[in-house]
């Protein structure tokens, strides 16, 4: 029951991926800082300083906590007000023989920040091929209906016809530049590395007797192990914490995506054309049982809203911190960084999620397309009847007077669209009786638009998912299934 008392986050205990939720548990993270501490062990016992190897085989031995360890460093970081410190305490209880050497020469920062770059790239990695799989999911479906008209809609009013495949294409363009700005981040991390308290290796100076070329190699190296290419070449006691600025920019353009998708999809709800998938247990409204309420979208929505924002945090911190560094940030950060990439991770899995069970309806679309097609029509009957010998002129006068009569039927009668009806009727358009059933078919609207989404597929989406990396990914990718 204790875990019913007290706040938790929806984010981990509600929606997040096991995956990413546990990146950001305290589990991963304190043995992420013992194995920082390892590294930096090797290093220095490698370039001559005096480490046992029993040291080495403890700290080694002992890389995960337990229960009891951590009570341990609960109690001690109560008493000494110092979480790294409390840590260190509590990993010498089971290192002895390395207690008095772990942590030697470095800053807090050492293990903190560095492993919040390990954290910040292995999140985006589980980004990228979650964006991946949704990439690949969306471009099935714009593949599907690449051909089947639907109106389109500017300032959410009846525009000229498009497809949903090809809607579906300005979707996938913007989650595919989300794809390039996640993997530029990421791919741009580099390592904190072995500083000091104030980024100038004083500690590591004097430890190794002033020798500049072995306080570098101690940076190389324990880069090296800690598996990065290369170390920021300065910092101050912290990395920079503009890093997180760039960070979480490209996290929170994946929000503003989303959101644009799942409002699109929310609105096609309301329209029946285009529906999220909805179990048949399902229940819409605890009031109106008839209710298909686009919930997951409005999840989408909700929590992109959120994502948007963090990256403002990101912002003012950076921009507040005095000289080599202020302790300001820290319980932001430990709030922000994890949020963001928690969030993310939500928005994409329920994307899939939504993508992997959209419903099109072509009954209603095509119902749609008749009440608007007539009045779209208008320039096609007037230029075909000009063909025949009309006047352009008195053609369009008939048409006008006709479309505000089936206008008239519409809006203040509430009966549907007459137009055709009265062009049928009208003599003077009897050269062209014949063709208006050509004139009004729906594939003569869409212009290009099945060719583009082809091309859009074929040169853009293929070669961007080619990417080993995210190629494993898509086929590796199965359906998200969502438990709340």
């Amino acid at each position: 029951m204790e875990a019913y008392e007290t706040y938790q986050t929806p984010l981990s205990s509600r929606y997040a991926s096991k995956e990413m939720a546990h990146l950001f548990s305290s589990a991963h993270r304190f043995k992420t800082w013992r194995e920082l501490w390892l590294n930096l062990a090797i290093a220095e016992k490698q370039l001559g300083l005096p480490i046992p190897e029993e040291a080495l085989d403890q700290m080694k031995n002992n890389l995960d906590l337990t229960p009891e360890q951590f009570d341990i460093a609960a109690k001690e970081e109560k008493k000494r007000r110092h979480d790294v410190m409390a840590h260190v305490h509590t990993f010498g209880l089971v290192a002895p023989a390395a207690a008095g050497i772990i942590h030697l020469g470095a800053t807090s920062c050492y293990v903190t920040d560095n492993a919040d770059l390990i954290f910040i790239r292995t999140g985006l990695t589980f980004l990228l091929k979650s964006l991946a799989v949704v990439i690949s999911r969306l471009s099935a479906f714009a593949a599907q209906y690449r051909a089947l008209p639907t109106l389109g809609f500017t300032h959410f009013q009846p525009a000229q016809l498009t497809t949903v495949g090809k809607r579906a294409t300005l979707w996938i363009q913007e989650l595919l530049w989300d794809l390039r700005n996640i993997k530029r981040a990421r791919d741009d991390i580099g390592f904190r590395g072995v500083k000091g308290t104030t980024g100038t290796q004083a500690s590591f100076l004097t430890l190794f007797d002033g020798d500049h070329d072995k306080v570098e190699e101690l940076d190389k190296l324990v880069t090296k192990l800690s598996g990065f290419d290369y170390a920021y070449p300065v910092t101050s006691q912290t990395y920079s914490r503009k890093i997180d600025i760039d960070v979480l920019a490209p996290l929170a353009s994946l929000g503003a995506t989303a959101h644009k998708i799942a409002t699109d999809l929310r609105l096609l709800a309301n329209l029946k054309e285009v529906e999220e998938p909805f179990e048949s247990t399902q229940i819409g409204s605890s009031a109106m049982a008839y209710k298909r309420n686009p919930m997951r979208s409005e999840r989408v929505c909700s929590l992109s809203r959120h994502l948007m924002v963090l990256h403002q945090n990101a912002l003012m911190t950076s921009s507040v911190q005095w000289f080599e560094r202020t302790l300001d940030d820290s319980a932001n950060r430990r709030i922000t960084l994890p949020e963001a990439f928690l969030t993310a991770d939500i928005v994409l899995s329920t994307l899939q999620n939504v993508c992997e069970g959209l419903v099109v309806y072509p009954r209603v679309i095509a119902r749609r397309i008749a009440q608007e097609l007539p009045f779209m029509a208008t320039e096609n009957i007037i230029m075909c009847i000009v063909k025949k010998g009309g006047d352009r002129q008195e053609a369009h006068e008939k048409i006008r007077v006709l479309s505000h009569e089936a206008a008239h039927q519409v809006k203040n009668l509430g009966l549907e669209n007459d137009l055709i009806a009265r062009v049928r009727n009208d003599p003077y358009f009897s050269p062209i009786h014949e063709e208006l059933e050509q004139l009004l078919d729906p594939q003569t609207f869409i212009g290009r638009a099945p060719e583009q989404v082809d091309k859009f597929l074929k040169e853009w989406v293929r070669p961007a998912l080619e990417d080993e990396e995210l190629k494993v990914a898509v086929a590796d990718g199965g359906k998200v299934e969502l438990s709340v």
